[in-house]
């Protein structure tokens, strides 16, 4: 019989982060403001942040994304299968180049980017809508890095 796994014991969590690192947590903020503010649609970052959060194994981050995503009513199709949005109907275009764009940023530590994976993403995507989507990678990807490394405790679903 297998054993069951302990969940992690918390290091910091989230609000002793923000109140030790509060630059770096602020910082993290407004970058994701700064996203927001470009117009880039709200859904379609989401979507992408519970995928690369589903890519880093973080918990936190990804009930944290379920919840916005939900809140921002996301059909629950989406949100079921986007670990798996290759096979799966339902996604728009553009939705489907954002998560490509995202497992390429958040998995070029494993693999080089493809020679044309930003040529695709800039068949969909204009350039400064492009450019939004990276940062909104990038910076999800860091919160996966603090959040999981620190071993928030995930939210409440809501």
């Amino acid at each position: 019989m297998e054993t069951p796994h302990a969940l992690p014991k918390p290091h910091v969590d989230y609000d002793r982060f923000r109140a030790s690192a509060p630059d770096a947590a602020a910082a993290l903020a407004a970058l994701g403001r700064a996203v927001d503010e470009t117009g880039l649609e709200k859904t379609l970052t989401e979507l992408v942040k519970v995928r690369v959060s589903q890519i880093n194994g973080c918990a936190f981050c990804l009930q944290f994304h379920l919840n916005l995503a939900r809140k921002l009513e996301i059909e629950a199709g989406k949100l079921d299968l986007v670990a798996v949005w290759r096979e799966a109907p339902g996604y728009s275009v553009r939705e489907r180049a954002a998560l490509a764009w995202a497992e390429h940023l958040s998995g070029m530590n494993r693999r080089p980017i493809p020679e044309d994976a930003y040529a695709a993403l800039r068949d969909v995507f204009s350039e400064a809508e492009a450019t939004s989507l990276t940062v909104s990678v990038a910076t999800i990807n860091a919160w996966n890095r603090i959040a999981g490394g620190l071993a928030f405790t995930p939210p409440r679903r809501t």
